[in-house]
């Protein structure tokens, strides 16, 4: 079978795929276009049973400082008193305005359940991997986070998700002021049993 593109560059794409957090980036904005890009090629994750359990919430502009309010609002009114910490609540306010967008990564639970919740949760990570292979094409910070009120009940309400539903998380993009440095794992040999007979 002949190969249809160029290897090289997609094992160099692979490798260089980087989370790049909001201190690294500049404040700048990242065209929309990129971002339905990014959104377009996570629709295209494999999906067990055509479930497309993947939905997105974005979050730009305004819509950023919604988001930091709120994920700042339910730790003050969520955190014991003793337990509260200001560089935190400051941390969860000012440190979304530094993205460009913020997405929502969302598994919605299928209704029948036939398909099992990891295989759905599993799918919806696929979706992420292709938005961060597409933010590194299109040279764009990006960073998958569990942070802030990602485990909160008070998500759900905030976010219109079914009792069902999960929110795993949030995708940070960016424009990159400074880049992450080189990756590196330890040799694949390590982690694989071959079984030959």
């Amino acid at each position: 079978m002949s190969a249809n593109f160029n290897q090289e560059e997609f094992n160099r794409l692979i490798k260089t795929r980087r989370s790049v957090f909001p201190a690294q980036y500049s404040g700048e904005q990242v065209a929309p276009q990129i971002i339905e890009q990014m959104l377009e090629n996570a629709n295209w994750a494999p999906t067990h049973g055509l479930t497309e359990p993947w939905r997105f919430v974005v979050f730009s502009g305004a819509g950023i400082q919604k988001l930091a309010d709120f994920q700042a609002q339910v730790y003050q009114q969520t955190t014991p008193a003793e337990k509260f910490e200001e560089t935190k609540y400051e941390k969860l306010r000012n440190n979304p305005r530094r993205a460009s967008h913020i997405i929502a990564i969302v598994m919605k639970r299928q209704e029948s359940g036939k398909i099992p919740e990891v295989e759905e949760i599993e799918a919806v990570a696929c979706a992420v991997q292709n938005m961060y292979l597409t933010a590194t094409v299109y040279g764009v910070g990006a960073y998958w986070t569990s942070g802030g009120i990602t485990y909160r009940p008070e998500a759900k309400d905030f976010l219109g998700l079914g009792e069902a539903d999960k929110l795993l998380g949030f995708f940070y993009v960016g424009q990159i002021a400074k880049p992450s440095p080189q990756g590196n794992r330890k040799p694949i040999a390590e982690k694989v049993t071959w079984v030959l007979e």
